[in-house]
This record gives structure tokens, sequence and C-alpha cells, in this order.
């Protein structure tokens, strides 16, 4: 019996001789073949998702089963991509063709594959940013075949909402973006913010996520938050104009490898005062960010009022007590006071060397 075959041609741009050209352009025409047998080349991941901190190093698996008729392993072709947050188009990570290979923009010196054997294109990658959380695509071309699997890679950290000292909704995406970059933060993606809300999360108030919706969550419904009677859950106003429509933001931050502490001073500081007095020690005013990262994943805990890089002043609580925050553990927050008043210590943050 003659095998039934269906023939396709997919018609993509063919690569040029040159190395970088060939593993910047993995595209080229080919024919592919379908066979009644079933396909040839499978490409899996072994696990949906993998998790990890930021600073660290991770492997993402996947692993290549091919029939041994196929053609010499050397023209295997790994192909290793990241979606965006809206998931319109893909950003290289890695490439390889045979014994050679390259990596692109953020990822550069930082990606290389396992390789425990010939059929392992698992992908490592270390000193993990915060933008390197996402799902990730390992695409392999065999001659004729292919195939691809996928991964996430998620970050353990912490979701915070922030507006800036002009106030509440002022924010576009870009002004959004800017302010979680300042703070030491990353726009929150959806599942951060659902996570987040599972763990308790309550806010009222709207803010960006990276995809570009405007969402809330709600844990204890309230007539201003959509309706008493309404059930809990994540409130989501939908996509909103990135440049003309205002909100707040949800951030997302991770471990950090420097130390956030308490400055102990004799005085109380002024917010320049306050600033000065880190530089003194060393250190930088912590940002907002790093404390939420404390007090989330270290458990810190301090009941002093203090001045933080953005000029709001908070305090930190793990150990929810009277006169810190006696219903619950969270990061109090006293507002942007006048930056001339002496009534705050400061918080500061030293990098390791």
């Amino acid at each position: 019996m003659i095998p039934l075959m269906i023939c396709a041609l997919v018609s993509m741009s063919v690569a040029d001789t040159s190395l970088d050209r060939e593993l910047s352009n993995l595209e080229y025409s080919r024919t592919i073949y379908v066979i009644e047998n079933g396909p040839k080349l499978n490409v899996t991941s072994g696990q949906s998702k993998v998790i990890s901190r930021r600073g660290g190093t991770v492997t993402l698996p996947c692993r290549i089963q091919r029939d041994p008729q196929l053609t010499s392993i050397s023209t295997m072709r790994i192909k290793w991509t990241k979606d965006t947050a809206d998931f319109l188009k893909e950003v290289k990570v890695f490439v390889a063709a045979g014994h050679r290979n390259k990596s692109y923009g953020t990822f550069q010196g930082r990606v290389h594959l396992q390789r425990s054997s010939p059929m392992d294109a698992s992908l490592v990658m270390k000193d993990l940013t915060l933008d390197d959380y996402g799902t990730y695509r390992c695409e392999v071309m065999d001659g004729l075949e292919d195939d691809t699997a996928v991964v996430s890679l998620e970050l353990e950290g912490v979701v915070f909402p922030y507006f800036p000292r002009l106030g509440r909704y002022n924010l576009n995406f870009n002004d959004a973006a800017r302010a979680c970059r300042d703070q030491d933060a990353v726009v929150a993606s959806f599942k951060q913010l659902y996570d987040a809300w599972q763990e308790g999360m309550d806010w009222c108030n709207a803010g960006w996520l990276s995809d570009g919706t405007v969402q809330y969550p709600i844990t204890n419904p309230r007539e201003p938050c959509g309706g008493k009677n309404t059930p809990p859950g994540v409130r989501n106003y939908g996509l909103r104009d990135k440049g003309k429509t205002h909100y707040d933001v949800f951030c997302f931050t991770s471990f950090y490898r420097g130390k956030f502490y308490y400055l102990n001073h004799p005085s109380k500081l002024t917010y320049d005062e306050a600033v000065r007095a880190c530089q003194k020690d060393g250190a930088q005013i912590a940002k907002v960010g790093q404390m939420f990262a404390a007090w989330k994943l270290n458990k810190y805990d301090r009941c002093d009022a203090g001045w933080l890089a953005d000029a709001s002043v908070r305090y930190p609580i793990s150990n929810p007590r009277r006169r810190c925050s006696p219903t619950e553990a969270a990061v109090r927050f006293m507002g942007f006071p006048d930056k001339k008043q002496k009534l705050y210590g400061v918080y500061c943050y030293k990098e390791n060397n």
C-alpha cells in the first residue's frame, strides 16, 4: 500500500548564507509532508511552567523525539522565542543551526542550550530579570519536519498597586510602565494580578496591566467597587487607549540581591536629608518595589514610617499588632507629605558587592 501524502508548500523567505542572517531568519522555503503513520518529529517540554526568581538561573525544558530514518542530526535547527504581552508578535531569544548559534537583545550572553544529549534543546537562562517572565516557545525544524513546545516562566514575587505624587488616575500606559520601572518593578500581567487576588488582594482602584487592559481585584464586594451584591473577582474594564486614558497601575517585583533596611538615625529627616543620609551610609534611598519585596518575600517588619525614593512615606508590617497594622499584614501608606517635614525616618537599599 502506498502511504497517503498531503503536500503543502509553505512560502517563506530564503535565508542568506551568512551566519547572522541564517540564524536570525530560520524561515526558508520548504515542502511539508504529512504521512498517515504520523509525524516523524515530536518536541515536548515535559512541564507547562517553571518557577524561579529574579537573579536566578533556570532551565526551560525542551526534548526532541525523532525518527531514526530522518537525515543527520546536524540538519536540525532550534529556535527559542518569547510571546509578547499582547500575544500579537514574538521576541527572538536564541537560535541554533548545527554548531552555530546566536542570542538576541537582552538575552545576549545569558542563554545557551543545555545539550545534555543530542535530543536536548532545553534553554538555560541566567541572571533572570523581571522582563524574563512570560511564555516561551521551542521550535525545532528537521528537514521537512517541524514541531513546537511551549513552557511558561514564572517568577516568585509580589504585585502592588501604585500611583505617583500627582494623585490617582494620572497615568497613561507609557507613564505607568515608567512609574513601575522607577520603583524597581514592571507592569504586572493579568495572571500575576489574578494570583495576587487568589491570595487575598483587595484594591478598589483600577490599574493598567501589561496587556493594555485595566482591571482591579476585589475579595470583599462593596458598593464603591462594583456593587455589594456582586461576586468577588478581578473586575475588568477591558482594553483602553494607551495614550489618552489615565489610571493607576499594578506593578510586579521579585527578589533583589541587595540589602533593604531602616536607617537608624538620631533625628527625623526631611526628604532631601533622607536621600543624603542613605548616600552617607553607602546606599541609596529605597524604592517602593524594594519595600514590597522585602515585606512579602523576606517578611521584613518595621513599625517606623520612612521616606522612599518617590517621596512617599510607608512602613512594612508582616506581624500585625496594635498601633502598627492591627488587622492585616501590609505595607502601610502614609501618603506624599511635604518634603520639608521632619517627621519621618528613611529606608535605604544597598547593592551587594
